[in-house]
């Protein structure tokens, strides 16, 4: 009997090693596994329940790749100028296809490849600075488990390609720091250079990171070697900005086109300004509390709290190397860029009962969970007697958010200002133009969901990106355009702000009004002389 209890025990002992031992080697896979399974079901969550592409400016990033391929002037230059064009390169192998365009998945896909990416980042980083196997998966899980990213990695947002872009730039300049590897300092370049052509906060990541880079190098070796490694380093890390400059001025002739263009966010701000709308430019207080309000509810209170605290005591950990300290800095960029945004006016955030009675940009707040995942898993490993109450409370509040759909982020898309209920003039236009000839003359500036929503192949659209076709039809409506969407009165609208003053326009019968839109239809004794196909041949 007991022989027969001691070759179970052995075998038992003998499984345990192997189930050990194949987690060890293939622990990266198993993650992530899990990760690509989570984010598959959150996608297909959030897409039959319509809410994938609530947001607006979803659909307009997938309508700007699709123009590169498909509508009257299709090419390279539909990227625009306001928007940085990463993500809609990206989208470029996807979108043609009319399923992966309309459902979305062609911007779903690089959001979902990022947080399973970001996910095995903040695994690795955490992993590289020596906490404990529970520390790495408790990070994994703050950023993986939060609601709002699992909202946003489901839509052709931009905000998850950035997050994995800045922290694969960091998790490289922690390895540079570490192991002195010029080769990791050439890595953390080329991912910040990505992260500066997704969004503007990667600009500033890479001014902060090139500070380090030429602080760590001057203070270990000398002027001569900061000299040299520093310019090395932004040689490849600004490469992307530089095109965007060079972009701006070969498409638009002006270097400076998407910081003083007409689509440009400053020219939207100084719309709101005027209307009074923008309390927080020139209110360091006021644009401090926004922020952090954003970073509160995207965060949950609790994570975003014990995260800073938790970033104070790795600071402090003289255990940690300086260099590794200072590199793991370069991750809370995002707090001050979006502060100094606020200040400035080049950025607007509305928190319903603060700054507004609504939501607008709430989505802001989701930028410090890397580095939250990364503090707190160090914090797991740092305070050990504590391990079990931080995880305890952590997975309290989050099953409590899950329970009762706590993501601030599908508020702001669906009752906040970065929606548009453009519903009922996309279906009208679908029912009446679905089965008749004719051109839509459309502003994308100011409709570009509407083009989206409508269903309707994007060569039946007239507007800002078809050269010669806009012009024409600005001039003369009735020669191009059987339907006309508009904001009437609203010279915000470029269609509206030209087309009015054209002799044209008298030629047309307001059809329709919605509450963000106008619909006008060329008089039906007037359509004989319409064009109906494209007849301009190929444009430059």
């Amino acid at each position: 009997m007991n022989k027969e209890i001691t070759i179970t025990f052995r075998k038992n002992n003998i499984l345990i090693q192997k189930i050990k031992t194949f987690i060890d080697n293939y622990h990266l896979y198993i993650l992530v596994g899990i990760l690509s399974l989570v984010s598959i079901y959150y996608y297909l969550l959030y897409f039959h329940n319509n809410l994938s592409l609530a947001y607006n400016d979803a659909r307009s990033h997938l309508d700007i790749g699709r123009r590169v391929v498909e509508g009257l002037k299709p090419g390279i230059a539909q990227l625009g100028s306001v928007w940085l064009p990463l993500n809609h390169i990206l989208m470029i192998p996807l979108v043609w296809n009319d399923f992966m365009w309309y459902s979305g998945l062609a911007g779903s896909f690089w959001s979902m490849l990022s947080y399973v990416g970001t996910g095995i980042l903040i695994y690795k980083f955490l992993e590289k600075i020596n906490v404990g196997v529970v520390g790495r998966i408790f990070g994994v899980g703050v950023f993986a488990a939060n609601l709002n990213i699992l909202y946003l990695q489901s839509t052709a947002m931009t905000e998850l390609l950035l997050l994995f872009t800045m922290t694969a730039g960091c998790y490289y300049l922690m390895l540079w720091q570490k192991e002195d590897n010029l080769l990791d300092l050439i890595k953390s370049s080329f991912w910040i250079m990505l992260s500066t052509l997704v969004r503007y906060d990667g600009w500033l990541l890479l001014l902060l990171v090139g500070g380090i880079v030429a602080f760590q190098t001057w203070k270990k070796r000398g002027f001569k070697a900061m000299e040299g490694i520093t310019i090395l380093f932004l040689t490849m890390g600004a490469f992307g900005i530089v095109l965007w400059f060079g972009w701006n001025w070969a498409i638009f002739k002006d270097p400076l086109y998407f910081v003083f263009g007409p689509f440009s966010a400053h020219a939207q701000q100084q719309q709101l300004l005027t209307a009074g709308n923008l309390p927080t430019r020139g209110n360091l207080l006021l644009s401090i509390k926004v922020y952090f309000y954003a970073l509160f509810y995207n965060s949950i209170t609790t994570t975003a709290i014990v995260g800073f605290f938790a970033a104070v005591l790795m600071w402090f950990d003289k255990k940690i190397p300086s260099g590794i300290r200072i590199a793991s800095v370069s991750l809370m960029a995002p707090l001050a860029f979006n502060i100094i945004a606020l200040f400035l006016g080049f950025s607007v955030l509305f928190i319903q009962g603060i700054s507004g009675n609504t939501w607008f940009n709430a989505r802001y707040g989701v930028m410090l969970l890397p580095s939250f995942a990364v503090f707190l898993g160090y914090l797991v490993d740092k305070l050990k007697n504590l391990r079990w109450v931080i995880i305890g409370i952590f997975a309290f509040t989050a099953f409590f958010a899950f329970v009762n759909g706590d993501a601030i982020t599908i508020d702001d898309a669906r009752v906040g200002s970065s929606q548009k209920n453009v519903t009922e003039v996309s279906r009208y236009l679908h029912d009446h133009a679905s089965g008749e000839k004719g051109f839509i003359l459309i502003s994308a500036a100011s409709h570009d969901a509407i083009i989206f929503s409508s269903g309707l192949p994007m060569k039946r659209f007239i507007h800002e990106g078809t050269g010669a076709y806009w012009e024409s039809a600005l001039e003369s409506p009735d020669r191009w355009a059987r339907w006309i969407v508009t904001r009437t009165y609203d010279v915000n609208d470029l269609t509206y702000k030209f087309v009015s003053k054209s002799e044209g326009f008298k030629k047309y019968d307001l059809v329709e009004s919605f509450p963000f839109a106008d619909i006008y239809e060329l008089k039906e004794e007037y359509r004989g002389n319409l064009n109906t196909e494209p007849i301009l041949g190929k444009q430059k």
